[in-house]
């Protein structure tokens, strides 16, 4: 059996860090660290024991050095913004935040590349690259505010991954920090680096494998036209309907995006977005690409939009108008607080072609247990945004709408589909972990995390309802493991 890490405390890595980092850098005040117990899941709260604020990745090294030569948990922040309890910090660890390393390194047009420290802003690279003719195409709802680390780790999505993909599409190579505090590089510039692909491997770990400090990411080149499209429909069936024709069609949109009654009633509330009024639904299309391809494709999207029932289409004629029909969308979930004192964001995928059912059931599941739920979601890949609302002052609703959260889950898992498209499982989801994969699945996931992290001091608790013991061989014991007693893990 492997000998167990060693043990230590905060203190120990407060006191190595003293002589590398600055003291304002380092924050143990009680007040301070309370504004660092979540992410964009306020639902989870935990305090770390100490926050370390990194200028430089030489810094965020040292931190994880000392917290592996002690044997303390640490868990990477970047903005904040992550909705699955993904930078939820260890009670006994060092929350390290990323969020100053804001260098954009290099911008290289005539090679489509960008090398970004990882707390840039994901918006700050398309704006630095559109002088040029590029932009950065994974654009997230937080895109304003969440940062290239947090995009890394999540491998975070967006409206325009129907056509464009995900993070993990864009990203070439990293710069790391590794669970044991070495600087290495995973990757090339080049398009197929020889080699384990442990870029694919690190993107959407979730910090589990160690801290990005920089990325190389591809930039795409601006499309000669745009067409961003609204159309209102009575019923959330038509816009499904309308849906489901024009990928039919072999037309793929840039992005097609759906919204509900209650979706739009928030949206309107907070940004005054214009929506056709009585809209049951609303369908947003963004057709790109060479003019005369772009011309074809709207026609085809109107004829299908009209054959499926919309009462309203309309295209945007200019920036002004494509950034207000976006605005209703990008701001729908900040939006439901208008209309509820409290909601829960899901995150689930299912067939396309399983919307309609899906949709119906989770409508029903929202009624059987006297709640509202708000339908918002990537409808050309099926990826779900479900917000359940409820009034946490109401006995009992909080449980329900918890409750409500998951059997939307177990309904995506029976359709065939993910308990997470783009938002992660962090702490939110590893409970439902078992329920998509085997055990001898998350085992041998945990294999790739026990040679990156053997320690398990890199986010511990995320993903995995119970983490491996790394370095143990399967074997019938007499008794069990001190982490096992404590409920932190169990032998495979």
């Amino acid at each position: 059996m492997a000998s167990d890490p060693p043990v230590g405390s905060v203190h120990d890595v407060l006191t190595d860090l003293t002589h590398v980092i600055p003291g304002p850098n380092l924050i143990t005040d009680p007040t301070q660290l309370s504004t660092y117990d979540c992410d964009g899941l306020a639902a989870y709260r935990v305090t770390p024991a100490l926050v370390v604020l990194a200028d430089t990745p030489d810094q965020v090294s040292a931190t994880v050095r000392s917290c592996a030569k002690h044997g303390v948990p640490f868990v990477a922040r970047g903005s904040g913004t992550g909705l699955s309890g993904g930078a939820l910090p260890h009670a006994e660890g060092v929350l390290l935040v990323t969020s100053r390393l804001r260098t954009l390194h290099e911008l290289r047009p005539q090679d489509q590349r960008a090398v970004v420290d990882s707390g840039v802003i994901n918006l700050q690279v398309s704006k630095a690259a559109t002088p040029h003719g590029y932009y950065f195409a994974p654009d997230p709802s937080s895109q304003q505010i969440c940062s290239i680390g947090g995009n890394v780790a999540e491998n975070s999505g967006g409206a325009h991954c129907l056509k464009y993909g995900f993070t993990s599409n864009h990203v070439l190579s990293l710069q790391i920090v590794t669970p044991t505090g070495e600087e290495v590089t995973l990757g090339t510039d080049a398009p197929d680096a020889p080699g384990y692909d442990l870029v694919g491997a690190f993107v959407g770990s979730e910090g589990t494998l160690g801290i990005a400090t920089s990325a190389t990411v591809r930039l795409v080149r601006l499309p000669e036209e745009v067409r961003t499209i609204l159309a209102g429909f009575e019923t959330i069936g038509q816009a499904g309907e309308a849906t489901s024709a024009i990928i039919a069609a072999g037309i793929v949109p840039a992005a097609i995006e759906i919204m509900d009654a209650l979706a739009i009633e928030a949206a309107e509330a907070a940004v005054a977005c214009g929506y056709p009024a009585g809209a049951g639904a609303v369908l947003v299309v963004e057709l790109d690409g060479p003019a005369l391809e772009v011309a074809h494709e709207y026609a085809e999207v109107e004829r299908h939009c009209m054959a499926a029932g919309a009462f309203e289409f309309r295209m945007a004629t200019d920036a002004g108008e494509r950034a207000e029909i976006w605005k209703g969308r990008k701001s729908a979930f900040a939006a439901v607080g208008r209309i509820s004192p409290d909601y829960l964001v899901q995150d689930g995928v299912v067939p396309r072609t399983a919307l309609p059912e899906v949709l119906r059931r989770i409508g029903q599941i929202g009624a059987e247990y006297g709640l509202r739920v708000a339908n918002v979601f990537h409808a050309g890949d099926g990826n779900l945004h479900p917000l359940v609302l409820f009034d946490a002052d109401v006995e009992g609703a909080t449980e329900r709408a918890e409750e409500v959260s998951g059997k939307i889950l177990d309904l995506c898992i029976e359709h065939g589909g993910s308990i997470t498209g783009e938002h992660g499982v962090g702490a939110d989801k590893a409970k439902f972990m078992p329920r998509m994969f085997t055990g001898d699945d998350l085992d041998t996931m945990q294999l790739i995390r026990c040679a990156f992290d053997p320690g398990g001091i890199a986010n511990p608790g995320k993903i995995y309802p119970t983490p491996r013991l790394c370095g143990e061989r399967p074997r019938i014991v007499s008794g069990s493991h001190p982490l096992q007693q404590a409920g932190l893990a169990e032998l495979f």
